[in-house]
């Protein structure tokens, strides 16, 4: 689930001769995301809402230009709470190729969302943390086919696993591209299981080269049962020493995911030490929570963006 303008925060400094923040983000002099979608297009995708819940015969490279915030000005934006706008769409292919093309060299950051999205929600959110965390390099958004309702958790669940061969497709092209950096991913939620489940798949085709190449892994509330997270990071070798967790025992959603799973304990809502047994970085976000949910964190907390920032710079090819 996603706070649909959630907070921008992370402070602003002042600005420079072209309007752009001191250690600010590439989006604040580029407001452009990279979009690799599985959704199927909704009038030709150049119109809102471009994509709708439903699965595509074939994935979209599609570059979603944004508007910033204004901080120009006494507004919400002005004190580090402003929102940004989706205002069109270019779509330029299906050719995962062509997104690595279109990222160029340097960093990537790639973020996958969860649970009860929209397309332009996701494409928002990756904003959202791209500025919050001041990433610099290109930002991408990987978005699949959610339907954004309480009650299709089934078909979200089984939409993100059916993703999974297509984001792999995005990992190999972007690893594989000459010149290429890193490529650093941020998945939240029920997108933890695809992005997990697309790394598993990465690993078994290139094996141990692939490891300078994938930077940080930031798994934010995700929403994935313990054992199969388990199993899963046993077969990434190197790259699960890439993955920090975000956790928080008392995330609202995923307790009701856990319901909704037979009772079974998610990784995002398991108590810290448990998940460190598995040989991955925690951070317990629990006394970190504004509201009563707990489950958006990585974009509503500036402490928990520091940690994906830190994440990041602590990183080495």
């Amino acid at each position: 689930m996603s706070a649909g303008s959630a907070l921008a925060l992370g402070g602003c400094a002042g600005l420079g001769a072209t309007g752009a923040r001191y250690d600010a983000s590439s989006l604040s002099v580029d407001p452009t995301v990279l979009v690799a979608t599985t959704r199927k297009p909704v009038s030709g995708g150049r119109a809102k809402p471009w994509f709708g819940p439903e699965r595509a015969t074939r994935m979209t490279i599609a570059r979603a230009r944004l508007v910033a915030p204004d901080e120009s000005r006494l507004s919400l934006a002005s004190v580090g709470i402003g929102d940004w706008r989706l205002d069109r769409l270019e779509p330029v292919s299906a050719d995962a190729g062509d997104l690595a093309a279109e990222a160029g060299g340097g960093d990537v950051l790639i973020y996958v969302h969860g649970f009860k999205q929209t397309f332009e929600t996701a494409v928002l959110d990756a904003a959202h943390l791209s500025d919050g965390i001041r990433f610099r390099g290109r930002t991408i958004a990987f978005s699949w086919p959610s339907r954004d309702g309480l009650f299709d958790y089934a078909y979200d669940r089984d939409s993100a696993m059916w993703s999974r061969d297509e984001f792999e497709r995005v990992l190999s092209a972007l690893v594989s591209a000459p010149g290429a950096g890193r490529v650093h991913i941020v998945a939240h939620s029920m997108g933890t299981m695809l992005t997990l489940e697309s790394l598993r798949q990465l690993y078994a085709k290139y094996g141990d080269t692939v490891t300078g190449k994938i930077g940080a892994v930031v798994f934010a509330a995700p929403d994935i049962d313990m054992d199969v997270f388990s199993s899963a990071i046993q077969r990434i070798g190197p790259l699960a020493g890439k993955i920090t967790v975000i956790a928080s025992t008392n995330d609202r959603a995923l307790a009701l995911s856990g319901q909704l799973a037979g009772g079974m304990t998610r990784v995002g809502a398991a108590e810290k030490a448990a998940i460190a047994r598995l040989g991955v970085r925690v951070v317990d976000a629990s006394a970190e929570g504004w509201g009563i949910v707990n489950h958006d964190l990585f974009l509503s907390n500036a402490d928990v963006q520091k940690v994906i920032r830190r994440s990041i710079d602590g990183t080495t090819a």
